[in-house]
């Protein structure tokens, strides 16, 4: 993590209208190359900066959140500025509205977190280089062998609260 817990991060849309300021630094960031995420972003692989969803404080005018479908089959939820309509982060099945999914590239200083594990690598497009010393996996991953210490020890304290929203999703 490129990222000290008390940076302050902030970002938005194009319009400007929808503003938001990170209140920690986000638990891991995800270079996704999955097919889902390519069509999304209309680009090569998604950069999501995942984060405990109330360290992530909206500012100006709230986002829309739109519904739509994902590989898992139970949707997603993404944040859009109402006006402009830019995705701003999103919101996945498997941790719902407890965990955000932050656009890296619509944060103020992008560069300042760039991914730590690129994931999906199965399906990347051939062309993109991956940076060596980054780790990069075909899939998905053990959080436990890539996440740093303290980033494990913050899921570790939202698990509960997954685990009863996890309760509330009707069976697969």
């Amino acid at each position: 993590m490129t990222v000290s817990a008390d940076a302050d991060l902030q970002g938005g849309c194009d319009c400007r209208a929808v503003r938001y300021r990170l209140l920690s630094a986000p638990l891991f960031v995800h270079g996704c190359h999955c097919r889902w995420c390519q069509r999304e972003t209309g680009s090569a692989f998604a950069l999501n900066a995942m984060i405990e969803a109330d360290q992530v404080r909206s500012e100006g005018v709230a986002p829309e959140i739109v519904h739509t479908p994902s590989a898992s089959g139970r949707g997603q939820r993404i944040a859009r500025c109402p006006h402009c309509r830019i995705a701003l982060w999103s919101h996945y099945s498997g941790a719902g509205p407890l965990v955000s999914f932050v656009r890296v590239g619509t944060l103020d200083d992008p560069d300042r977190l760039p991914p730590d594990i690129h994931i999906f690598t199965a399906s990347r497009q051939p062309w993109v280089v991956l940076p060596p010393g980054t780790p990069a996996v075909p899939e998905y991953y053990a959080r436990e062998a890539h996440w740093p210490a303290r980033s494990l020890q913050r899921w570790q304290e939202l698990a509960p609260a997954l685990a009863a929203y996890r309760a509330t999703l009707p069976a697969a």
